[in-house]
């Protein structure tokens, strides 16, 4: 049986990474790194970072984006990661395990544990299904069914593939300053294809308004759920 997550309470994800994390020196993977600002930020903590971005459209963003000396994109999918095995001291999965095909995650998790020294960590957050952001989202991208996939594919493997494991969890509070800006950026994002029509509806409006704070904007609570695992198996 797990044990409890410890409660790190309100953060962002750099924040929970410094809480928990040095990166300065390491070798690092983000897979589904979407647009890299999380990479950047980590580059800016001394880190050297490879993005991995499976979706093509974001991927060619990434590619004509600025250069950032220790960050280097490329487009490859979560179970064929571009790196050669143990080789890099973290991998990072924000928010993208459930993302990858669900027939699929085992075999991504293998790769991660496979591209890792024998000191190294698998950084796992996975979005919860309480507090007010899933509700609100629900009604046109329900991703009950591969959330749930990504937690069992991780309590199937992370024992399986690491020596230890630490369970966390931290909050994030998603803020809108009206209901223009929320379906702006929910329809904005290219692996996801959203349609406004799917957005702009009475039920989803009224899920929006309940977020409604005496300052006039929007906030929603969204747990998010952390795994750590550190020295992989295979490295051994």
């Amino acid at each position: 049986m797990e044990s409890p997550r410890k409660d790190l309470g309100r953060m962002n994800d750099l924040e929970a990474i410094g809480a928990l994390l040095e990166v300065k020196g390491l070798r690092l993977v983000d897979v589904g790194c979407a647009s890299g600002a999380q990479d950047r930020e980590l580059v800016g903590r001394g880190a050297t970072v490879l993005g991995v971005e499976p979706d093509p459209v974001q991927a060619e963003k990434n590619r004509k984006a600025e250069p950032l000396p220790g960050l280097t994109f490329v487009e490859a999918r979560a179970q064929a990661l571009p790196a050669e095995s143990q080789s890099m001291d973290g991998v990072f999965f924000f928010r993208s395990l459930h993302h990858v095909p669900m027939e699929a995650m085992d075999a991504a998790l293998g790769e991660a544990a496979r591209v890792l020294r024998a000191d190294g960590f698998l950084w796992v957050v996975e979005p919860g299904m309480t507090g007010t952001h899933f509700p609100l989202m629900r009604p046109f991208h329900d991703e009950t069914e591969v959330r749930n996939a990504a937690q069992a594919a991780l309590a199937r493997n992370g024992s399986r593939l690491f020596e230890s494991v630490e369970l966390f969890q931290y909050f994030v509070y998603p803020r809108f300053a009206d209901f223009a800006t929320f379906v702006n950026h929910v329809t904005g994002q290219t692996f996801n294809n959203i349609r406004r029509s799917q957005v702009e509806t009475d039920d989803v409006r009224a899920a929006f308004e309940a977020g409604r704070t005496k300052d006039g904007d929007y906030v929603f609570e969204q747990p998010m759920l952390l795994n750590l695992y550190r020295r992989p198996k295979s490295a051994h």
